[in-house]
């Protein structure tokens, strides 16, 4: 074995040396590095997102032309310069000469790969990317790079045609990711589409491309990346074996049985269990609150899951994930989570079940007879315990359903809700304005609305309300109001306070300052929301602006994206949230019971109030350096308290007490229109709700988002350097490393041509 490596690796230095003495491989490789990184920069730019998936969405269909083309000479140039069996004559197996020219062509590729790596580090740099995802991409793209060059140096090596050689791995290696394409995929039987879906390239890159490794797909590239390997070593061996000899038949028919084994393999990989995940926040990882919760069930909760066998191809995609999470709910349930999996086509009875569960199919197109055929299928599921249910009919999207199984099996398992309360009056925002929030607490609180203009103050118990939600009332709230809210907070309540500072004449493009009649109140507990408004001339939302007879982009300072804070459980794993005409929230910096939760960027500033709000104006007002300014604070007296040894200062907070709160400075970005585009404003919501009723195990469930965060850049300069240095720098080294290796080698050829013709002339004078 160690004699076998050592000639693999020297059969690998070989070949990774001759690439890099070819003009032909520094070609490919500039030009393989400009394409993509042209391409990347456009979409990643457009998006302002901070994720490489615009590159490695390209890899596949840039790699089925590169990699054919690195691997077409490998064996094939051996054969046609009749090289091929000198080297077979040497001391060498088949299995040790393929091998060989793998590993070096691996590596010269591998290398080339490592050019995106400025892009990579730069995107981390500038924001707060998820490195284990961007680790996990690069780990997929190697085994990528594995599998097609396997088919390359295959068609290599049944050929002496390099053009021919390179048509033959591009067709197998296109052919490879076409199979997993909606544009094949609608045109099979669903059957078909499944099991060609389980071979593809596609699903299995991009699931790696997630965070995952997976064992399914490390099981598939390792197993077809072998298999074209030793089709690759089997047609050496025609070169030394008889054709009609024993030892070639066994060959063939060992060759024969793996191929088979691979492909069974694969069609039944769903079954095999077992992944890593890569993620900085263990995105598809079953969160220790869902153990909590699971794992305190006292009673059989039944999971049933209605799934068809020929479902659309877009929905097969999501079926393994659905399947896996199940598994985990039910292994950390200690078997008190009892789960079925039904077909309702497999008869009448079983679709009777569905139907009493209020699981209904869905209806998607296939083609059939060179027409679209409307065919229908399951795939929901639902959850019962005692006379509770909950159902979900068709499950669309996977991010989100941990939180909504957890939650639901929360939901039906506890015997009493917490109770939220909206204050109205005052022109404050009813639980209508926010569709969104109230539905995502629907299934766990009691949602109620409290009058506080009409209302007796003793309505605001903290017996029967655990969470007051005010949100941005439009006029003064009344003195007696205030005290009330006050005294509730004083006497251990909670509170979500969205504070409104500004509103607008439609009739002209200035904001007009608003007092919210909580001023006192919150500045008595340390927090003041002054009248500003905030922007951020680095990291904001783009709007569309008129510009003549064209509808065009533009960056909107006045609607920020913020930046997390502190660590926090509200923001606990979320990247970024969307505000709208905020105004700062202010605090004592050495107040321990403060805790900054969303904040702008470096760039961040304060316009007056009444300062104009038009697009492209907004920055005229500005006043003050740029800075960090903060959108939303959470409040916790109890954190007063100093410890042993720490915070023994912070005398300005001990007499403090009371109930959580938290403040925010915008009571517009949980409306729908902010919330749909970036659903972790939702998310932040929910999580200061749980907060504040102090039930943190679902935050940890909700916070799994798994948005890209934005990609925020300082300056245009940064901005730029970031592109040119990948677009420009990586491929002009290339060309420099090529040219100085390339050119060293000629004049070394020529030295040492030199120095033999003067040793012949020496050798001629001697005579």
């Amino acid at each position: 074995m160690k004699s076998m490596m050592k000639q693999v690796l020297l059969i690998a230095r070989r070949e990774l040396r001759s690439f890099f003495d070819q003009p032909t491989a520094y070609v490919l490789a500039v030009a393989f590095l400009g394409l993509g990184l042209y391409l990347s920069f456009r979409q990643l730019y457009a998006m302002q997102r901070a994720t490489l998936r615009p590159f490695f969405d390209l890899l596949p269909w840039l790699l089925m032309i590169f990699i054919p083309a690195i691997a077409m000479r490998t064996i094939a140039e051996e054969r046609r310069s009749r090289t091929l069996e000198w080297l077979i004559a040497q001391p060498l197996s088949e299995i040790e000469v393929v091998l060989g020219k793998f590993l070096g062509s691996w590596l010269f590729v591998l290398i080339t790969l490592a050019g995106t790596l400025p892009m990579a580090l730069g995107v981390l740099f500038v924001s707060e990317a998820d490195s284990g995802i961007v680790f996990a991409q690069y780990v997929g793209a190697a085994l990528l790079t594995a599998q097609m060059l396997a088919v390359g140096i295959w068609a290599s090596a049944i050929t002496r045609n390099q053009i021919t050689a390179f048509i033959l791995g591009a067709f197998t290696c296109f052919l490879l990711v076409l199979i997993g394409s909606p544009v094949v995929q609608i045109e099979l039987p669903r059957w078909l589409g499944g099991w060609l879906l389980q071979l593809s390239v596609i699903s299995h890159f991009e699931n790696v491309g997630r965070g995952v490794i997976d064992l399914r797909d490390l099981l598939y590239f390792a197993s077809t990346c072998g298999l074209f390997l030793l089709l690759a070593v089997g047609a050496l061996g025609r070169e030394r074996l008889s054709l009609k000899g024993e030892a070639y038949s066994r060959l063939r028919l060992g060759t024969g049985v793996l191929a088979v084994g691979v492909l069974v393999l694969n069609l039944l990989g769903g079954h095999v269990r077992g992944r890593l995940d890569l993620t900085d926040d263990n995105l598809f990882t079953l969160s220790d609150g869902s153990r909590e919760i699971l794992g305190n069930l006292d009673d059989i909760v039944n999971l049933t899951l209605f799934l068809s066998d020929d479902l659309p191809q877009e929905i097969q995609v999501i079926e393994r994930d659905v399947k896996d999470l199940v598994a985990d709910l039910e292994g950390a349930s200690d078997g008190m989570l009892a789960v079925r999996e039904i077909n309702p086509d497999d008869g009448d009875e079983s679709e009777e079940e569905a139907s009493s569960m209020g699981i209904m199919p869905i209806e998607f197109n296939v083609i059939g007879d060179d027409e679209f055929q409307v065919k229908r299928g399951y795939f929901g599921l639902a959850l019962t315990y005692a006379d509770a249910q909950e159902i979900i009919p068709v499950i669309d999207r996977a991010d989100d359903l941990e939180f909504r199984l957890v939650s639901a099996i929360a939901s039906m398992t506890t015997e009493e809700r917490p109770r939220l309360a909206f204050m109205t009056g005052f022109g404050a925002k009813e639980p209508f304005h926010y569709r969104g929030f109230r539905e995502s607490l629907a299934d766990r609180f009691d949602i109620s609305s409290v009058n506080m203009e009409t209302d007796s103050a003793a309505t605001l118990d903290n017996d029967s309300i655990d969470v007051l939600v005010v949100a941005a009332p439009e006029t003064p709230v009344s003195p007696e109001a205030a005290d009330a809210i006050g005294g509730y907070l004083d006497a251990g309540g909670a509170a979500l306070l969205l504070i409104e500072r500004h509103a607008f004449n439609p009739q002209s493009p200035m904001s007009m300052p608003v007092t919210s009649g909580l001023e006192d109140m919150l500045a008595a507990r340390g927090v003041k929301s002054t009248g500003e408004l905030m922007f951020d001339a680095a990291s904001a939302s783009q709007v569309q602006v008129q510009q003549g007879i064209f509808r065009v982009f533009r960056r909107y300072a006045l609607w920020p994206i913020a930046i997390r804070g502190n660590n926090h459980a509200t923001n606990r794993d979320l990247n970024n949230i969307n505000f709208a005409w905020a105004s700062p929230v202010t605090w004592q910096e050495d107040d321990p019971t403060v805790t900054p939760l969303w904040t702008t960027t470096e760039n961040g500033g304060v316009n007056p109030a009444g300062s104009p709000v038009q697009p492209g104006m907004e920055l005229a007002a500005a006043q003050g350096e740029p800075g960090v300014h903060t959108f939303a604070v959470a409040v916790d007296p109890s954190l007063a308290e100093p410890g042993e040894g720490e915070n023994d200062d912070a005398e300005v907070a001990t007499d403090r007490s009371g109930g959580r709160f938290i403040v925010v400075g915008d009571g517009d970005f949980l409306e729908d229109g902010f919330v749909q585009p970036n659903p972790q404003n939702l998310a932040f919501a929910a999580n200061a709700v749980d907060w504040l009723v102090q039930d943190e195990a679902l935050i940890n469930i909700r916070s799994k988002d798994r948005t890209p965060p934005a990609l925020v850049f300082e300056s245009d300069s940064s901005k730029g350097a970031l592109k040119w240095t990948s677009l420009i720098g990586v491929p002009a080294l290339f060309i420099l490393l090529g040219f100085a290796r390339v050119t060293g080698r000629t004049k070394r050829a020529e030295r040492r041509w030199r120095e033999g013709e003067a040793e012949g002339g020496k050798e001629a004078d001697d005579e």
